[in-house]
């Protein structure tokens, strides 16, 4: 039965991206014909990709979402079809929650539980409810029946796909088996609520000297595989700075010094931080959300990202272009010296501007547009750290524009500097220029 469903499952992919490829070949043809640039094929293939991923399901729209991610590996017109990706899909019945519910807890935790029948938010893996538990107000998330089942099938059929790309000399470098290993890793994760609650755990530790930061607090007896009950907050979220009221800056500071500490201070980073992910309140805190996804920094991996940043602080470009090219899991037939040249160039964008107009985040931008025209990968967890440095620095602008990163950022890399334990050795040396 398994292996027949496997079958149509891969039938149905391969149909759907069927279809997506001749879509591409007409409306590419169509380019062509009105002398469409690079940027433009770019946005094509962007949004025939989000297009086929969102036909395919939970699985694909969360891959496609990672990807969305890898800015050193795809163009923008790419990233940001993809970053649109939603994974929305309609509720499933009540009666089923009361299932899992009933298999999930004792009948005396049960008891202490009343659930209202319409949720508040429904994705592919899970739906959050609000109740209330002993009388207290709570969010609980709980799994849609079947979700593992349906999860695991699609890695499965990803894994082929990807060991049958990574034949291709062009697509190589892309990585992509290693790449659906780490998403099938990261997949599982989320299906085992019992790994987002120890996230939180850790996370409510670490940010337990942070003031106004942290995460929601948890009821350990709603704390199952399937089943995560959780302290109701009622925020804004960051998607929506505008409403915030209270002290802007605060706030502004707080989340700022939150993702700071995350990246260069506990190695231990929300990997799907996105302003959708984070609460503000009328108590001027910041709370992280969505908790299932998490980077970890390793040790040895830490003094190469630091190295980086002190090259961002110092605008120096041509540290940037040592580390990153000295630690790249893989690069192409690289021009080195016009590769140095390129960051270098990039990071002059910051000399001599004001604190409103510096946006560090713009040269972490430009710099992956530069490794990946030079095909000079970077570590994935790099990208998890751009990307929280990137929402660091956008939320913070929007609630004080007078919000300066590196600034913010000096002490932190002051004490990672005198702490980090020593680097690994690099993969490779740089070519002398």
């Amino acid at each position: 039965m398994r292996l027949l469903r496997l079958t149509f499952r891969f039938l149905h992919i391969a149909w759907v991206v069927f279809v997506a490829s001749v879509v591409y070949g007409l409306r590419r043809l169509g380019l062509l014909f009105r002398g469409g640039d690079r940027e433009a094929r770019e946005r094509l293939l962007g949004e025939v990709l989000a297009d086929t991923f969102q036909k395919l399901g939970a699985t694909y729209v969360k891959f496609g979402q990672i990807l969305s991610t890898r800015p050193d590996l795809f163009g923008p017109g790419i990233t940001e079809a993809l970053a649109h990706l939603q994974d929305q899909v309609p509720p499933f019945p009540f009666a089923e929650v009361e299932q899992v519910l009933d298999a999930e807890l004792d009948a005396t935790t049960r008891s202490r539980l009343v659930v209202d029948p319409t949720p508040m938010a429904a994705a592919s893996v899970a739906q959050v409810h609000r109740a209330t538990f002993d009388g207290d107000p709570i969010a609980l998330k709980v799994q849609r029946p079947k979700a593992r089942t349906q999860v695991e099938r699609d890695l499965v059929l990803m894994a082929f796909g990807a060991r049958l790309a990574d034949k291709i000399p062009s697509v190589r470098l892309l990585s992509l088996p290693g790449s659906v290993e780490r998403f099938a890793t990261a997949m599982h994760g989320q299906l085992d609520f019992r790994l987002e609650a120890a996230n939180n755990r850790r996370f409510a530790e670490n940010f337990a000297n942070l003031e106004g930061v942290g995460v929601p607090a948890l009821h350990d007896e709603l704390c199952t595989e399937r089943v995560l009950g959780m302290e109701m907050i009622e925020g804004i979220k960051a998607t929506d700075p505008e409403r915030v009221g209270g002290d802007r800056a605060a706030l502004a500071r707080r989340g700022l010094r939150c993702i700071l500490q995350m990246v260069f201070e506990d190695g231990f980073v929300h990997a799907d931080l996105h302003p959708g992910n984070i609460l503000l309140t009328d108590r001027d805190e910041v709370i992280l959300i969505d908790l299932g996804l998490v980077a970890e920094i390793e040790d040895d991996l830490r003094q190469p990202w630091i190295q980086t940043f002190v090259a961002l602080a110092g605008q120096d470009g041509k540290l940037a272009a040592k580390v990153f090219y000295t630690y790249a899991p893989a690069v192409g037939n690289t021009d080195y010296a016009a590769f140095e040249r390129e960051v270098q160039t990039a990071f002059e964008s910051l000399s001599g501007k004001a604190i409103q107009e510096m946006e560090a985040s713009k040269v972490l931008m430009g710099m992956m547009s530069v490794l990946r025209r030079h095909r000079v990968q970077i570590d994935p967890v790099f990208t998890v750290v751009n990307l929280a440095m990137l929402v660091a620095e956008g939320l913070g602008k929007q609630l004080d524009p007078t919000l300066d990163l590196i600034a913010e950022a000096t002490p932190y890399l002051a004490k990672a500097l005198a702490t980090a334990p020593p680097p690994r050795p690099p993969r490779r040396e740089a070519p002398p220029t």
